[in-house]
């Protein structure tokens, strides 16, 4: 029996490697059809790759392009040499905490705060630049294969802006990434934007569509919650970071849970609203032990490491709540909102 999904990916910079481990898992299940696809940031690198790959090569084609991908982010010629080296390695959280309190990261994020990537005049370039225009936008833009929407922040306007279809080009996906302290915004029909993720990470939205099905999977690599208030300067910026990216997703939950509530007590006609079923994958547990610096610098074997969780983190999700796919949420929305 195929279960219909779409899927909602948001942005985290290098922590986008968790997706790719998701979606990986997910591209194993032949009972699983992606129907949509809603990205941010990372999740809009990631939804490219997948959505090119399966219009291309069906599933074999969107795992080896979204590892083709994470290859590319960690600058080596395959992740899977480095896979071997995480036992060798210090755990991730580790990792991004030494990166965080090292002098070169402090000073590149002091340097960030105080000068404008304006600064740099022509010696600017976007490193990300080389990797989303090396995607094949004929088969991003194609109308077979899931329906893949980006999102983007209108610098004028604070909106949020969704591409689809033509829509899509290597600066959309750039300006979906495009974080304002780092890069340059982005001109797209003469108008700036900057990540997507200050309006919607991701845009659930665009996934109510009726042609689409009810049942939407949230990626989520922003931790929640956390247990503790940050005292350290890094940490509280760090968790500056993960509330105003998630706030724009956790206002489309608390419209879902409206909407469905209004259903269940029979105040709308039958067939007026769509019911949308909710579900997230995610592993707060060991995004709380990660921060904002192994975002920004990517390395091989985080990324393998990040890549795991995610497949163990599907894993867990088929097992636990696979079979509510069409059926039910497998989120409790009340439950999150008391």
């Amino acid at each position: 029996m195929t279960r219909k999904i779409n899927l909602a990916l948001q942005g985290g910079g290098a922590h986008g490697a968790f997706t790719w481990g998701v979606v990986d898992r997910l591209l194993q299940d032949d009972s699983i059809e992606i129907a949509g696809i809603s990205g941010t940031s990372a999740g809009a690198l990631n939804g490219a790759a997948l959505k090119a790959g399966l219009v291309e090569n069906g599933r074999q084609g969107a795992r080896d392009n979204m590892a083709w991908l994470w290859n590319q982010v960690g600058g080596v010629g395959d992740l899977r040499l480095a896979h071997w080296m995480t036992a060798f390695f210090p755990a991730p959280g580790l990792v991004s905490r030494t990166i965080a309190h090292s002098l070169p990261f402090t000073l590149a994020d002091a340097w960030s705060r105080m000068v404008s990537p304006y600064a740099w005049g022509p010696f600017y370039k976007n490193p990300l630049e080389q990797i989303a225009s090396a995607f094949h936008y004929s088969s991003v833009c194609a109308d077979k294969g899931p329906a893949l929407f980006v999102s983007a922040t209108n610098v004028r306007t604070g909106k949020i802006r969704v591409f689809s279809g033509d829509e899509i080009t290597t600066d959309v996906i750039l300006a979906s990434a495009c974080l304002p302290t780092i890069f340059q915004a982005v001109d797209i029909d003469g108008e700036d934007y900057w990540d997507g993720g200050y309006t919607g990470n991701p845009a659930l939205f665009p996934l109510f569509e009726p042609t689409l099905p009810s049942d939407i999977v949230i990626v989520n690599i922003n931790p929640m919650e956390r247990a503790e208030t940050p005292r350290e300067a890094h940490d509280i910026l760090n968790r500056i970071n993960e509330i105003s990216f998630n706030t724009s997703l956790l206002r489309e939950l608390r419209a879902i849970h409206f909407v469905q509530r209004l259903i269940a007590e029979g105040q709308v006609a039958e067939g007026a609203m769509k019911e949308i079923r909710v579900h997230m994958i995610a592993d707060d547990d060991l995004m709380t032990d990660l921060s904002v610096a192994s975002k920004l610098v990517p390395t091989p074997a985080t990324l393998s490491s990040l890549f795991d969780a995610g497949q163990a983190a599907a894993e867990r999700f088929m097992a636990e709540h696979g079979d509510m796919l069409g059926k039910a949420s497998s989120v409790d929305l009340p439950e999150m909102y008391s």
